[in-house]
């Protein structure tokens, strides 16, 4: 495919912090340890890498942050930011600059140090006056839930309990993964019952504000032979940004993410994958709140439009389902660091095409596929990567 990415970077070692509330450890902490991972899976050093890129929205400005922490010397390294898609960005900068030619080995590092920030929520959110008024993320994703009841008639008992087994789902999966924010299953009782954060949204319907970093190594796909690990190959990467015309529409319909659709279908086209609800091994999504899980299976063509709770329901996207999502827990449980998140969704595959996922192993996976969400849901910039044997 003219333009394509498709194949020509691998991904030959990956790393990933304990996301949590992590008061003994600052950035540069974070980022050292996820990219000692990283290097020591892969096999090399810092010595071998030609050019680093690191995502982060809030911890540190400029490309020092990270040359700082890991001693580099004197790589090009640069800092990028788009929000809650800040993970996804750095690998698209070290994944681009790897096929383009530039650079033979890259390395992605997203990170964010949150809890010690001093404010509950994420930071910097300040309240913005438009058509949609003065709102929090959780009210604008709860929005997103009343409207997608209505619309496809969903009796409010019907939608929380919809949501409710998506959280279930999470924290089963998120229990048996050590590195997660949030380890304990919990039932739909407790998730029906639990304190109102912005109805529908309840308690256990928010992911964790967490601390983390994690970190990829790039190299051309030529060279994977030099390298102890499995390859794992970018099928696909792409990125879609909003004209932020929902914001300022009083006609949007708060039942799809446009730029999330429209991500999905150019990365399908890049990977070559025609029918993703059975190409697609495994999905890790961006589940800021249980409703974004729903929404995104449709978005992405895993769920018809407006009948994502029959999958639910029939446990399709559950561990032992035909399509697993989240199984490492996903924001939900395993934690949002904000620039960590999307590299942390492509940690799990990493780790599932190793053999290496223990009791949340997945029968030979093929095709793994990660989305990454900034911004709210009316005025996104969504990616959407597809890696692969």
């Amino acid at each position: 495919m003219p333009g394509s990415i498709k194949d020509k970077v691998a991904i030959v070692g990956m790393g990933c912090t304990q996301f949590g509330e992590l008061w003994n450890k600052g950035p540069t902490d974070l980022i050292v340890d996820a990219v000692n991972e990283a290097l020591n899976d892969a096999g090399i050093t810092m010595k071998d890498v030609q050019a680093a890129w690191g995502g982060t929205l809030f911890s540190g400005t400029g490309g020092r942050t990270v040359s700082e922490a890991l001693r580099s010397q004197y790589i090009p390294v640069t800092r990028v930011e788009n929000a809650c898609g800040s993970g996804h960005e750095a690998v698209r900068g070290a994944s681009y600059a790897v096929a383009a030619g530039v650079y033979d080995i890259c390395l992605a590092v997203g990170y964010e140090k949150l809890k010690d920030e001093g404010a509950a929520g994420l930071p910097g959110m300040e309240n913005r006056t438009n058509t949609h008024y003065q709102s929090s993320m959780p009210g604008v994703f709860a929005m997103m839930a009343t409207r997608y009841f209505h619309r496809y008639g969903l009796s409010p008992e019907e939608g929380k309990r919809m949501l409710g087994k998506i959280s279930v789902k999470s924290h089963k999966n998120g229990a048996m993964n050590p590195k997660a924010h949030l380890r304990r299953e919990i039932t739909l009782e407790q998730v029906l019952s639990a304190p109102i954060i912005a109805w529908p949204l309840g308690l256990f319907d928010c992911c964790g504000v967490s601390d983390g970093g994690a970190a990829a190594i790039i190299v051309r796909a030529d060279m994977v032979k030099q390298f102890k690990n499995r390859p794992v190959f970018v099928k696909a990467l792409q990125i879609c940004a909003s004209p932020t015309t929902g914001r300022m529409l009083t006609s949007y319909d708060y039942t799809h993410v446009e730029e999330a659709y429209r991500a999905g279908i150019a990365a399908y086209k890049e990977a070559g994958i025609k029918n993703p609800r059975e190409e697609i091994s495994m999905a890790e999504v961006h589940d800021c709140f249980s409703i974004t899980e729903a929404v995104t299976m449709e978005d992405l063509q895993f769920s018809p439009r407006g009948r994502v709770k029959e999958d639910i329901d029939a446990g399709t996207f559950e561990l032992t389902g035909k399509l697993p999502v989240q199984p490492d827990g996903g924001l939900k449980c395993f934690g949002h660091p904000i620039g960590a998140s999307g590299i942390r969704m492509l940690y799990e595959p990493w780790l599932q095409f190793q053999g290496r996922a223990g009791k949340r192993q997945l029968k030979d996976p093929k095709l793994a596929l990660a989305h990454n969400m900034g911004n709210e849901p009316y005025a996104p910039v969504v990616s959407v990567c597809i890696v692969g044997l």
